[in-house]
């Protein structure tokens, strides 16, 4: 029986799962590095058990993800749950890194692929390359972003796309005004 609570999403459970898959970790894999059974992880991914806040921080650190990212959502009435993703019902997602908020457009993780709104403060960056296995897609709604692909360095203006595909990148926004962008991403990776 599935129990929805205002502080957490109805999809919790297919949410976790897909994070597990998408770090090609077995149910085992996951239940040993949690310390549970696999019959309880097993019911947490089909919305049959609630975890306690606890068992949320420990599944968030295995899966690298933040742990309001799993339960800073706001429940969508039933008929647009799954549809649709009201700009104030969004989830803030990533690694909360100085300057970036990321949050999820997709209704869940579920998918292939994963859609995110990106706002890159003024005067903020990342020293330290991103590398994952991923296909990426970038377009900017506003401001201006530098984004370097495998070592070169690209200046983005509103309008602008960009793709990455597992190459290392970094991003800097060196100016006075915010960057907006969406980025599709699959697989899923938050």
């Amino acid at each position: 029986m599935q129990h929805s609570t205002p502080n957490r999403p109805d999809t919790l459970g297919a949410d976790l799962r897909a994070l597990r898959k998408s770090r090609g970790l077995t149910l085992t894999d996951m239940a040993d590095a949690l310390g549970r059974s696999v019959g309880w992880l097993s019911q947490v991914e089909r919305d049959i058990s609630e975890p306690s806040i606890t068992d949320l921080r420990h599944i968030a650190a295995a899966l690298d993800v933040s742990v309001s990212m799993l339960f800073r959502h706001e429940a969508a009435p039933a008929h647009e749950a799954g549809f649709v993703v009201r700009k104030d019902a969004r989830r803030t997602i990533g690694a909360y890194t100085a300057g970036l908020v990321e949050e999820l457009l997709s209704p869940d993780l579920t998918d292939d692929f994963e859609m995110v709104h990106s706002t890159f403060q003024p005067h903020s960056r990342i020293t330290e390359e991103v590398i994952r296995q991923t296909q990426e897609v970038g377009y900017l709604l506003s401001g201006k972003l530098e984004i370097e692909i495998n070592g070169t360095t690209h200046l983005i203006h509103p309008g602008d796309s960009f793709r990455i595909r597992g190459e290392p990148f970094r991003w800097a926004n060196p100016f006075d005004a915010p960057a907006v962008a969406i980025w599709v991403i699959a697989p899923p990776e938050y």
